[in-house]
């Protein structure tokens, strides 16, 4: 009864696994031989590519804007929904949406909206006189926060549901108890529900962290990573070794290299989730 996941396991973890950590150490293009070259792929990485650790940067940049809305934002609709308000399964399904709807779709039609001549942002804005010319919404100045717009407008909803289901599982009574204590609901909040939804956050953020610092959809939709590298971040530089936009891009197919370039990438996202969960453990212990 394991074997199909079993084997499905191999095929598509397992294998890709041990194909990456062999070719991180050719020279290989996909279409001529791999020639072996030892640590040069990683003696160029930490060298000679520039461009890799500004999209590092950037990637840091995209994950605090992010979570430092998304997450406060996601766990105080969630406490707002998991009271008896009318309507509130269709807020709940309404805020929940974004989730299940492809992140190229989104992404496609956040880009339209942003547009900075057709688009319906700059048209709404100027008709309302908050504006008197359009706003470069995907240019240099602004294509990072646009980013990070559309990846909150994406998550919220996600991070909501797993709230509630923290919610959910702390006792009306203790809420009854701080009411007749003379608590009010900000009180109830921050003195109750914060402790009590303290192991489930945990989770929650860390989940948050790693799907944020591998994510690069709707990026690569809506800029492709530029203008200029600004909103270039780690994945989606991966993704363009191995699969470059067209012929005349900077970056080449490799392979090798791009092999190099995940493990490299793999080990900073495991790093910073495991100094995530190394404070958080200390922080609970210490109260």
């Amino acid at each position: 009864m394991v074997l199909p996941t079993v084997v499905l396991l191999l095929l598509f973890a397992i294998y890709p696994l041990a194909w990456a950590f062999k070719y991180m150490f050719y020279d290989y293009d996909g279409f001529s031989d791999a020639t072996f070259i030892g640590l040069e792929n990683f003696v160029r990485l930490f060298t000679r590519d520039s461009q890799y650790w500004h999209s590092v940067w950037n990637t840091l940049v995209f994950t605090a804007g992010k979570l430092v809305i998304t997450l406060p934002l996601s766990l105080i609709l969630a406490f707002i929904l998991n009271n008896k308000l009318f309507g509130k399964n269709t807020m709940r399904a309404i805020i929940f949406m974004p989730t299940i709807i492809s992140t190229a779709v989104i992404s496609l039609v956040f880009y339209l909206m942003f547009n900075s001549y057709n688009g319906i942002i700059n048209k709404m804005l100027m008709s309302i006189g908050l504006i008197d010319q359009p706003i470069e919404w995907l240019g240099v100045k602004y294509s990072m926060l646009t980013a990070i717009l559309v990846a909150i407008w994406g998550a919220v909803g996600n991070y909501m549901v797993l709230f509630l289901a923290g919610l959910q599982g702390i006792s009306n009574d203790l809420y009854e108890s701080a009411a007749i204590d003379g608590a009010n609901k900000v009180q109830q909040f921050w003195y109750v529900t914060i402790p009590l939804l303290g192991p489930v956050m945990q989770i929650i953020v860390m989940l948050a962290i790693v799907n944020t610092l591998k994510s690069y959809e709707s990026i690569m939709v809506l800029t492709a990573g530029g203008p200029g590298g600004k909103t270039e971040v780690m994945y989606l530089y991966i993704y363009k070794l191995f699969f470059p936009v067209s012929e005349g891009d900077a970056v080449v197919q490799q392979y090798g290299y791009g092999a190099a370039v995940g493990f490299v990438s793999a080990l900073i996202v495991g790093l910073l989730t495991s100094a995530y969960l190394y404070i958080s453990r200390k922080s609970s212990q210490a109260h």
